[in-house]
């Protein structure tokens, strides 16, 4: 919590004198940025006014002091949400200081999801009960593999024990997935509170207590859709909010208001009831962990991503109702107990109670709604999701609060795909400072062809190599699938001679970081870094692409968005979405004034096919060329001057 208090100005500030303020307090006193002043007055009568805002604002316009300033003038809890973990970072541990340390008596937090903090519970009992027992019930063999686990918790108990917040951030040492479930809960599985011998001092009431006193609450894009899949049962009351990288919003909210159930999710209930050690309730638990193979076995066999009909899908139907009757027959086995339940046992009742409201969503999906599997062939899920998000956000979002909706790329149409008025809202794009005419180069190669024909990747391999070569290293080269990824840097490697970091060799932060500190490195990498990389500097002059980013044709999700808009379908829900991709991967270029290079799209179709305008328009105004000649100059000029 950052809260800072000041002697009251003679008169109140308006949000463009606060915002100067603010930003004189930067290191050489900030700069003059005008869309970033335009932007904190629009925001500022938007919540003056309680009228809805969309702000497209470039890179580098400084959107989040533009917001903030006039969030912490307000006088009323405002919730801001972002769609990454490094924003939600940038914004608590240097924005929102910059802001309250300026403009002074404003109170700021930081909330997230439940999983994200340490279980003061679950960690008493495991210190009590030992760490082996949950590991002898989940359903794997134990032999040779719980060592380096066991020790992994051990130090999450240990250190349980000196936080004071027990947010998972605070962790520097590498913690696997499966040591951090063993001592945090999801949102399925708290009893709440007031049903916790812990709850008197929960971490994450901790967090929420401090929200409710907060006067900035920033959180993330699925925390606020929990809060709205749960009727506000989550986020303190509050009727602003502000939702930073809103290109994200309607994919996560497409995730919230769904369901996903898997076999893993089966088999983690059952492990759970039977690490109870309650004789009453261990059938019903060895009952409920069966059914979990027969649901892997029925999705195994549908394709990758498919859409399913449940009454054509009669194996499947079997299935859910097998698995309802087990865990009815959990269920009612651990209320039974209820009475001299421990938190566990609650714990378990939780899960269970949101397994069988889950399971009759699944089994009656309504009019709007669309069931697929999606996921691995060993990991399959079924998931219900909502054909559009737009009626659930204006009921629950729209109605409720004043909203603002600003990311660097606004999609086409978002607005209407959200539920959002327009007669209720206003629109503006402030541009951005820089002059990306000067600093850079969009180019399309001649000569790759037909992404799909023959010989397609080895064109881009070669090409890719040579311009490489010219930048000396310093490459983001993004693709839109791990194979697509891993065969063009195969033939690449052995056409350079700078280093090549691969997604999937080390963590995304770590990558990142080697490829910056690097400064003539490549870094190969999927849809997963598209967005939220800042590289200023050196160390990036080159961005490729190896093709325009369209979702799967078989996409079921997609599929039946596209079946409902009907003649309009690509344009309406294809274009938008790759071009806000697109847009996305192109802006990993420029982050600062000083910046230069080229980006690479290493796709005929956005030189020759007429929708190229709707994406071209979309992107900065960079010049355009594809003239290998003028890039290859362009990238050893910047080169030689780095390394000069």
């Amino acid at each position: 919590m950052v809260s800072h208090e000041q002697p009251a100005p003679a008169g109140p500030l308006t949000a463009v004198e606060a915002l100067a303020r603010v930003t004189s307090t930067l290191p050489g006193g900030g700069e003059t940025r005008p869309g970033q002043a335009a932007m904190a007055e629009a925001v500022a009568d938007a919540l003056a006014e309680h009228h809805h805002l969309i702000v497209q604002a470039g890179t580098g316009t400084g959107k989040s002091l533009a917001y903030l300033v006039p969030a912490a003038l307000l006088g009323r809890t405002v919730v801001v949400a972002t769609a990454t973990k490094s924003l939600q970072e940038q914004l608590a541990s240097r924005d929102a200081p910059l802001v309250a340390e300026a403009l002074g008596d404003v109170v700021v937090t930081v909330l997230k999801g439940r999983s994200n903090y340490l279980c003061r519970q679950k960690a008493a009992e495991l210190a009590d009960g030992g760490i082996q027992a949950p590991l002898d019930f989940d359903g794997r063999p134990s032999v040779g593999r719980d060592g380096g686990l066991i020790a992994q918790v051990r130090s999450l108990l240990d250190w349980g024990n000196k936080t004071a917040t027990g947010d998972m951030s605070e962790l520097g040492a590498q913690i696997g997935p499966q040591a951090w479930s063993m001592v945090s809960v999801g949102t399925n599985d708290c009893p709440g509170a007031n049903r916790c011998p812990q709850g008197h001092h929960c971490f994450t009431e901790m967090a929420r207590a401090a929200a409710r006193e907060a006067d900035i609450i920033v959180t993330n894009l699925h925390l606020l859709g929990a809060h709205l899949a749960s009727d506000g049962q989550v986020l303190p009351d509050h009727d602003v909010v502000i939702v930073d990288e809103a290109h994200a919003l309607e994919d996560v909210m497409t995730q919230c208001l769904g369901i996903d159930l898997g076999a893993g999710r089966i088999r983690a209930l059952a492990s759970e009831v039977k690490g109870l050690g309650i004789e009453a309730v261990a059938d019903a638990a060895t009952s409920l962990a069966d059914t979990a193979d027969g649901l892997a076995d029925v999705l195994e066999a549908t394709s990758e991503s498919e859409q399913i009909e449940l009454t054509a899908q009669g194996d499947l139907e079997i299935v859910l109702r097998q698995i309802d009757v087990a865990a009815r027959k959990v269920l009612g086995a651990l209320q039974g107990l209820e009475e001299d339940a421990d938190a566990a046992a609650i714990r378990a009742v939780s899960s269970a109670t949101r397994l069988v409201e889950d399971l009759s969503r699944l089994s009656s999906p309504e009019l709007g709604e669309v069931l697929w599997s999606g996921g691995s062939r060993r990991s399959r899920t079924l998931t219900l999701s909502p054909l559009a998000v737009g009626p659930a956000l204006e009921r629950s979002l729209f109605s409720q609060a004043s909203v603002v909706l600003t990311s660097a790329t606004i999609p086409l149409g978002l607005g209407a795909r959200l539920g959002l008025d327009s007669a209720e809202s206003k629109v503006l794009d402030v541009g951005s400072p820089f002059d990306f005419r000067a600093q850079s180069l969009l180019y399309v190669p001649e000569g790759i062809g037909d992404r799909r024909s023959d010989g397609a990747e080895e064109r881009i391999a070669d090409e890719l190599a040579s311009l490489i070569e010219a930048a000396g290293g310093r490459t983001l080269a993004l693709f839109t699938s791990y194979r697509a990824m891993n065969a063009i840097a195969d033939m690449v490697a052995n056409q350079i001679s700078h280093p090549m970091l691969l997604q999937g060799q080390a963590s995304p932060d770590a990558l990142i970081e080697q490829f910056r500190s690097a400064e003539d490195a490549c870094l190969f990498a999927t849809m997963g870094m598209w967005q939220g990389i800042d590289i200023p500097g050196r160390s990036l002059s080159l961005v490729a692409i190896d093709r325009l980013p369209f979702g799967r044709p078989d996409d079921p999700l997609l599929e039946a968005r596209r079946e409902a808009a009907g003649d309009d379908a690509f344009m309406t829900i294809d274009v938008p979405r790759a071009t806000t991709m697109l847009a996305q991967g192109v802006g990993r270029l420029i982050r600062t004034a000083s910046d230069s290079g080229v980006v690479a799209v290493m796709d005929d179709r956005l030189a020759t096919k007429r929708y190229r305008s709707h994406m071209l328009d979309a992107l900065p105004p960079m010049k355009r060329t594809r003239s290998k000649s003028e890039v290859i100059d362009f990238l050893e000029a910047i080169r030689d001057s780095a390394e000069g």
